[in-house]
């Protein structure tokens, strides 16, 4: 009895330090803490109040008659386009499937008191989908960086029709500095339910897009756009596998 007793009380000891131990672990926190994940929702189909404020301040900065320097850049080329390529405006290739697309992009200065340095217009053409973009970067950004306008149209008409017909845009995208950006897109109906009511958000389409047509006109691309893809050649078209190429000219 005597041996017995005096074992039990080091078991019960020994057991309390363990039991003490696994609970002190427990409420460490964890060597590498991961940081928290924020997520930024955009509304792109009808943005706040607060947000078309911002859209309405962004377009109305733009010049309509701007004046560039005498720098600029014209570049074209062929790009390979795959399930993982994600160009604003294009249909998403299958699985499995890729295809080229035709680009053209114009870039011209501003001279230094302006309040964007540079507005860069880009047209691309896959199989399905021709896209126009026009960006304009801010010189000095303290919360808008740049303003995004984009417009597309099936290839089932040409480059020149579609720069000609003046299509309207349905993308305009601002990117902020240390912010989530503020989009407004046309939007389609969700399963087969009605169009979302847009026509709240209609000056600001009409806006952009009246911006976009000054922009084709200053920027020369009506006529020089179907100039430069007929240069590449056929070459925007569907196949299961393919390169990349790129041409860059500096006149």
């Amino acid at each position: 009895m005597g041996y017995n007793s005096a074992v039990f009380p080091q078991k019960t000891l020994v057991t309390a330090l363990f039991l003490a131990g696994a609970v002190s672990l427990a409420q460490q926190p964890p060597a590498n803490p991961q940081p928290p994940v924020k997520v930024n929702v955009l509304n792109v189909c009808t943005p706040s109040a607060d947000d078309q404020k911002e859209l309405s301040s962004a377009l109305g900065k733009v010049p309509v008659k701007p004046v560039f320097t005498s720098d600029f850049e014209v570049a074209r080329g062929r790009s390979t386009l795959d399930q993982s390529t994600a160009i604003p405006g294009m249909q998403p290739l299958p699985a499995g499937a890729s295809a080229t697309a035709n680009w053209v992009r114009v870039r011209r200065e501003f001279p230094a008191p302006a309040s964007f340095s540079n507005a860069q217009y880009s047209f691309s053409a896959d199989p399905k989908t021709m896209v126009e973009t026009l960006v304009l970067r801010v010189r000095e950004p303290k919360d808008l960086m740049q303003i995004s306008i984009e417009d597309s149209a099936s290839t089932v008409t040409s480059a020149a029709a579609m720069l000609a017909s003046d299509t309207p845009v349905a993308r305009i995208k601002l990117e902020r500095f240390g912010k989530a950006s503020v989009v407004l897109a046309r939007c389609d109906s969700a399963e087969g339910g009605p169009l979302p009511d847009q026509s709240a958000y209609e000056s600001f389409f009409r806006s952009a897009s009246s911006l976009m047509s000054h922009y084709r006109d200053v920027l020369g691309v009506r006529r020089m756009v179907p100039q430069e893809l007929a240069r590449l050649g056929p070459g925007a078209a569907a196949k299961k596998s393919g390169g990349a190429a790129g041409a860059k000219k500096n006149p």
